[in-house]
């Protein structure tokens, strides 16, 4: 059965609007984590200029060559291995790269490990967005916000929100420079990075 979440389908039109302006002038995107292969057929189909390249982990590829079977796109390319545990991915650089409701997910020495994967592969001007949940000062923006911190620590303790100042942090380490914090639905945010 074809993997489906309700909140792709909430957040793919508000994110689009922000990448249809981000995205602009980009050629290649790199999707860190694909998840379902919901955004990627969205995003790739409302992004025509771009070619849009899936990523997740294997076990999640199945998936998203299922979404992307039933809606082919000649701009979007069947999942590659993206693994912050691993020292190369399978491809050597792209202009943009995005990625959804991961960092939450993954470890924090996984976040940097990310961060560092990001800097072997964006290219000089490169542009980085990212969205999902941050703290901000130490603090959650929002009592839901709290309450899925707390159900993601009990599901795995690696887990949980990130603070944006430490994300941040990494970023600016490998030469990006913060150009956006968007507020989203839901209390997530989009941001967007430049490489100098």
């Amino acid at each position: 059965m074809k993997p489906f979440a309700q909140s792709c389908e909430n957040n793919k039109q508000p994110i689009l609007d922000i990448l249809q302006r981000v995205f602009a002038d980009r050629k290649h995107v790199l999707e860190i984590g694909s998840g379902t292969g919901q955004h990627a057929v969205f995003f790739a189909a409302n992004l025509p200029h771009l070619h849009w390249q899936s990523s997740d982990l294997p076990e999640n590829h199945a998936g998203i060559r299922e979404w992307i079977r039933e809606s082919p796109l000649p701009n979007l390319s069947e999942p590659i291995t993206v693994d912050a545990d691993q020292q190369t991915w399978p491809l050597e650089s792209v202009d943009a790269i995005f990625t959804a409701n991961t960092f939450h997910i993954m470890s924090w020495p996984q976040v940097q490990r990310t961060l560092e994967g990001i800097e072997r592969v964006l290219q000089s001007g490169g542009v980085l967005a990212v969205y999902g949940p941050f703290n901000y000062n130490g603090e959650f923006t929002s009592e839901s916000n709290r309450n899925f911190d707390v159900w993601l620590k009990q599901r795995g303790a690696h887990q949980g929100i990130r603070d944006f100042e430490a994300v941040n942090e990494l970023a600016e380490a490998i030469g990006l420079k913060l150009m956006e914090d968007n507020a989203m639905p839901a209390n997530n945010r989009l941001l967007v990075w430049r490489r100098r």
